[in-house]
């Protein structure tokens, strides 16, 4: 019988520890519809994966609201979210004297005086409140106010470190494969609206949008301006783009009397000149690998030096990745559960009728010399803007899952990322197989477990497999062990850190 497809021959490449320093990884953010950079990457909003605007489910209708207005204006939760939004602002300003929430002084509001001296070159930008939902949280019901930093023209750096995804899977591994070590995490709060800025910048909120006890307790219905607020910002707040930058440099000043650096060639990944201690930093969430708790305090104690900070000795929750640690079997259960649920609920997905297993429906394999047939072109018709914009989003919220724990659905988000441009009823209907599919399998979950933390990959490509004549080129890599000469695939055993797929060779 001929061969099928010509396929490049299984590469099976065995990297050093060493190497391990030089990977990178690509991951996006919930909202995908601008394609930024997500939180294990270089998040262009700071604290974006805190404060992604999921959305807050109404607790009658079911229905998801990502629109403060909405949540303020609506009897059922008008109360709580009034009063969210008020310790949000009072935290900001000079404090809320409802909820007794202290402020940090990072705005200020200015009255009629105050908004004639805003200096010539600065631009007024305006707020975006945004509203989530978060169980894990002391106060679940979170507000907060995010500068639209786009206006902002910051004449200095804007750059900020942070670790990647496979950076944190290989500390994970790395904590399962040291003998003793334990892993934890620590949270700073209010962590940019600790930074003094080096130059201040402005901002404006609707006076309608602001709660009214925080209108009274600043007296702002007689320092409105045309139904404006106008806000001087002296610190740090999120969504301003040289926020992360001012706050990581002062962070690394702090920690460096304290023995803490950045290693070099990894960005987001510290360590200790002498103590066995090691973290990554996603903006102000510490994932700390260590052994020896005293270590741990010591890192601990060198925070709240300047910090008041969140500790949680479990570790069992990281930018949110649920982590479930088992250090008697040298195991850790990567998921995160809820998501997918959330997911379909916002785009308003049904179960299908039937279970589907397949989250991607390949080509049909041909032989001999139809093999070298080009794949037919698309030709359904298109989908309208509104659709096209919803096939991205769509892509942006599960591509964030996949690559934190369910690789089985990357190859699906491939192809549907490489038609998303000019989407067609053929594009939307593999969406619809997709999103069946993460429907009938909901919450996926990877183990890890100890090793020798040598890199493996196997890598192949397939020839004129996709659309245009394309080929596409595939990967998984791991860490394991240097595979045993007569059983080259006992490396195996490990689950993989991640996968990687690419088209257009």
């Amino acid at each position: 019988m001929p061969p099928p497809r010509r396929s490049q021959r299984l590469r099976h490449h065995i990297i050093s520890q060493e190497a391990i320093n030089f990977i990178t990884h690509k991951v996006f953010t919930e909202d995908s519809t601008r394609y930024e950079p997500a939180v294990f990457n270089t998040p262009p909003m700071p604290d974006l994966e805190h404060f992604a605007g999921a959305g807050v489910v109404h607790p009658t209708t079911g229905v998801t609201i990502t629109k403060y207005r909405t949540l303020a204006t609506d009897p059922a939760t008008r109360d709580i979210w009034t009063t969210a939004f008020g310790k949000e602002l009072g935290s900001l300003a000079q404090g809320d004297n409802k909820t007794g929430t202290k402020g940090t002084n990072t705005i200020v509001f200015l009255d009629h005086q105050g908004v004639r001296n805003i200096p010539k070159d600065r631009t007024i930008t305006y707020a975006r409140v945004v509203v989530d939902y978060r169980p894990q949280k002391a106060d679940p019901n979170r507000v907060r106010i995010t500068v639209g930093g786009n206006l902002i023209d910051y004449p200095g750096e804007l750059t900020t470190n942070t670790a990647d995804l496979v950076t944190s899977k290989i500390l994970w591994n790395s904590v399962l494969s040291t003998p003793d070590a334990k892993y934890m995490t620590v949270d700073i709060k209010n962590f940019y609206l600790n930074t003094p800025l080096d130059r201040y910048e402005y901002m404006r909120v609707p006076l309608e949008l602001i709660p009214q006890h925080i209108i009274d307790q600043y007296d702002l219905t007689t320092k409105a301006k045309n139904g404006f607020v106008y806000c001087e910002i002296q610190k740090g707040i999120y969504g301003l783009p040289q926020a992360g930058i001012l706050a990581n440099k002062l962070l690394k000043k702090r920690l460096a009397k304290f023995g803490y650096f950045e290693v070099p060639n990894t960005p987001g990944l510290w360590r200790h000149i002498w103590r066995p201690i090691q973290f990554t930093l996603v903006v102000d969430d510490f994932g700390v690998k260590y052994v020896g708790k005293e270590h741990a305090q010591h890192l601990c104690h060198a925070l709240h030096a300047n910090y008041d900070i969140a500790i949680d000795w479990t570790g069992d929750l990281y930018c949110g990745i649920k982590l479930s640690w088992d250090y008697t079997n040298r195991t850790v259960d990567l998921s995160m559960p809820v998501y997918i649920k959330r997911v379909l609920q916002k785009y308003k997905h049904l179960p299908p009728s039937r279970p589907q297993h397949c989250p991607y429906q390949p080509q049909p394999k041909k032989y001999g010399k139809e093999a070298q047939d080009v794949i037919p072109p698309d030709v359904s018709d298109p989908v309208n803007e509104k659709r096209k914009k919803q096939v991205q989003q769509i892509v942006g919220s599960i591509l964030w899952y996949a690559q934190a724990v369910d690789l089985t659905v990357l190859m699906a988000l491939s192809t549907i990322a490489g038609e998303q441009a000019n989407a067609t009823k053929k594009t939307e209907r593999t969406v619809e197989q997709l999103l069946d599919y993460l429907s009938t399998h909901p919450d996926a979950t990877i183990r890890y477990r100890a090793s020798d933390m040598v890199l493996n990959i196997h890598s192949d490509a397939s020839y004129l497999s996709e659309a245009k004549a394309r080929s596409r080129a595939c990967g998984h890599y791991f860490l394991g062990w240097v595979p045993e000469d007569k059983n080259p695939s006992g490396s195996m055993e490990p689950s993989s850190l991640c996968a990687m797929c690419s088209n257009g060779l």
